[in-house]
């Protein structure tokens, strides 16, 4: 089993996510004849260098992590032969210019402007989390959801590490893909995050399907799509879950999980705060 220091020393590694695509490109593809010998998973480096017009000797280098400055083109062309999507290509970029220029890691501050409209949406379960997939806010139907305080939850950690995570996602497996592909992008953006390294390190030593998925250094960027919960009182909840970046370069995000109008897990979010309003009557004697 790798170290954390050796799963924390690739998390902005140019040269380690070169690899790692280039591994994951099949030759037929990209027009390189089948060959009953070849040894090596994917593209030879010699093959990614003559497809994308760079000498051997300069690729060996990009992949060894000793040719510091690629230029915009030569990223561009390396893109296209490795097949990356939009994700993929930013994350590529951001990895090359990092010897430049290390962004800021952003101040997780939540305005009180934005503690307001998380008030206001009273029917879903909202979030505000920040890079890290830390809860700076929640409202009180995003508590009910995780039956605890959201706030101050790592929704990774929670996944990874706590069993009653393990049980409310249905879509287990799909949730820890889309984690460990935002966490490495978020890695990616701001490689001088001791924080973030703390938590991939212990997110790593806790748990074994992190560690693989790390490995295959895949990055993704979830802005919506169905999520699928299975609450121990109302049964599955189908969601949608949408996430809003704030436009202000603070890494943070809202995230509104809302039900389609009129169907069960409408009613099921219905149920689960009318629970919540008859236990408080219960204690307040109405």
């Amino acid at each position: 089993m790798r170290t954390a220091a050796a799963i924390l020393g690739d998390m902005d590694d140019l040269a380690g996510f070169l690899r790692t695509r280039r591994a994951r490109v099949d030759p037929a593809a990209a027009g390189i004849p089948a060959d009953r010998h070849r040894r090596v998973e994917g593209l030879r480096r010699e093959e990614v260098a003559h497809l994308s017009g760079v000498s051997v000797d300069y690729y060996v280098r990009l992949e060894q992590g000793r040719a510091t400055q690629p230029s915009e083109q030569v990223l561009d062309a390396l893109a296209g032969v490795l097949d990356l999507d939009e994700t993929e290509r930013e994350h590529l970029h951001r990895l090359a210019r990092q010897r430049r220029r290390r962004a800021r890691t952003p101040n997780s501050r939540v305005r009180p402007e934005l503690l307001r409209i998380l008030d206001l949406v009273a029917g879903s379960p909202a979030l505000v989390v920040d890079h890290r997939m830390d809860v700076l806010a929640a409202n009180h139907l995003a508590d009910l959801l995780y039956g605890r305080p959201a706030r101050g939850m790592n929704t990774a950690r929670h996944i990874f590490l706590e069993e009653t995570g393990r049980g409310l996602y249905a879509s287990w497996e799909q949730c820890t893909l889309d984690v460990v592909g935002h966490l490495r992008l978020a890695a990616g953006k701001y490689p001088d995050d001791a924080r973030l390294a703390s938590l991939v390190g212990e997110l790593a030593m806790g748990s074994e399907r992190f560690r693989r998925l790390w490995a295959r250094a895949e990055v993704r960027a979830r802005t919506h799509g169905p999520k699928v919960y299975r609450h121990p009182l109302v049964g599955l909840l189908d969601l949608h879950q949408e996430n809003f970046a704030l436009p202000d370069e603070s890494g943070l995000e809202l995230i509104v999980l809302s039900a389609a109008p009129g169907s069960a897990a409408e009613d099921g979010l219905r149920l689960l705060a009318g629970l919540d309003d008859a236990r408080d009557g219960v204690k307040t004697g109405r």
